[in-house]
């Protein structure tokens, strides 16, 4: 995988409740990620990004919603999301930049 490509994959951590409940029981962390994006390359992302070891990927691609405005209706983008299970142990914090 090209060291280019690695930047892009991960759009940004997704906050929720679901994904702070699997943070605490499934040692897991969720991101936004390019469509596109494969298990693999997610994978390879999070290991080089964060240095850390991850155990699983599993994506979801997520459809937007269709909302009402002034104009009629409009759909929201369909976007995608990974949860990545990093080893016990570990862990990735957002707050801390090198």
């Amino acid at each position: 995988m090209n060291a280019e490509r690695i930047y892009k994959v991960l759009l940004g951590p997704h906050v929720s409740e679901k994904a702070a409940l699997s943070a605490d029981v499934g040692n897991q962390v969720v991101f936004k990620v390019l469509p596109s994006a494969t298990k693999l390359e997610i994978k390879h992302a999070v290991e080089k990004l964060f240095k850390v070891s991850v155990t699983d990927v599993r994506t979801v691609n997520v459809n937007g919603k269709v909302k009402r405005n002034r104009y009629g209706f409009a759909k929201k983008p369909d976007w995608k999301k990974a949860y990545v299970s990093i080893e016990q142990g570990q862990e990735i914090d957002f707050a801390v930049a090198e």
